[in-house]
């Protein structure tokens, strides 16, 4: 998979070359590319912002220099089509069905806004372009942030751990809190690793017992209480779709 990442802070993607990613970057499993909004500007201030039509608090991101970087990112391979994404609170919600559908792009490209966000005929233009294969508008939370440059780093990170030879362990990813199957609406439950007894915490003695049927009958339930204690909306999803006869 390609990652292109585009920013008027490029250092913000320092972490991409560090752990498990940076290990699949080295090896050929992803190849991330980040390029400063800044270089396609053409001004001696390198100006990327201006105000609102209509007037209003804060500054837009103009057109002109991403339709600049975008179409130049784009020009780079002519036999794929990349997706272009933006991060953005208004967008749809991303979660763990969007990393995993993700996974089958073969080109994605992060577009950072900042300020008030990106002038919406940049978003506009591209759902249209032919050499492009669409536009997402997605944010992470219902919460704002000071750029998009946290959110791509969480969808990018998302994303990659889920392509074959990312983690080193593939079935570790398949126990994950909203991993796709009959455990989707849950959390998961607690884990636990040596010693058996820390400061008068013993191991719970099923972990111990060597009955996986057992042990897996006891993880579903301390999945299934802590998404009760912690995320009873899930909870409340899953009772619904059980119901109905759904699978979740």
């Amino acid at each position: 998979m390609r990652i292109d990442v585009v920013t008027i802070f490029p250092d913000y993607f320092t972490p991409l070359a560090l752990s498990l990613l940076g290990k699949a970057s080295a090896t050929g499993l992803i190849e991330v590319r980040v390029h400063d909004l800044r270089a396609f500007t053409h001004d001696r201030h390198n100006t990327v912002d201006d105000t609102p039509y209509g007037g209003g608090p804060g500054m837009v991101m103009g057109p002109q220099p991403w339709g600049e970087a975008l179409d130049s990112i784009a020009a780079t391979n002519k036999d794929v089509r990349p997706v272009l994404v933006v991060p953005t609170p208004s967008g749809a919600v991303f979660d763990q069905g969007a990393a995993q559908a993700w996974t089958t792009d073969p080109w994605l490209v992060f577009a950072c806004g900042r300020y008030e966000g990106i002038d919406a005929r940049v978003a506009q233009h591209y759902v249209a372009a032919s050499d492009w294969a669409g536009v997402r508008e997605v944010g992470i939370g219902d919460y704002v942030l000071a750029g998009g440059e946290a959110a791509t780093l969480v969808m990018v990170e998302a994303v990659a751990r889920l392509l074959p030879g990312v983690v080193g362990n593939e079935s570790s990813v398949t126990d994950d809190s909203f991993a796709a199957g009959s455990m989707a609406q849950l959390v998961e439950g607690p884990v636990y690793t040596k010693p058996q007894e820390w400061r008068g915490l013993p191991v719970p003695e099923v972990l111990l017992s060597g009955h996986h049927g057992q042990i897996a009958d006891w993880r579903a339930g301390q999945a299934r209480l802590r998404t009760a204690q912690m995320r009873p909306d899930l909870a409340a999803e899953s009772a619904t779709g059980q119901q109905g006869g759904r699978q979740v």
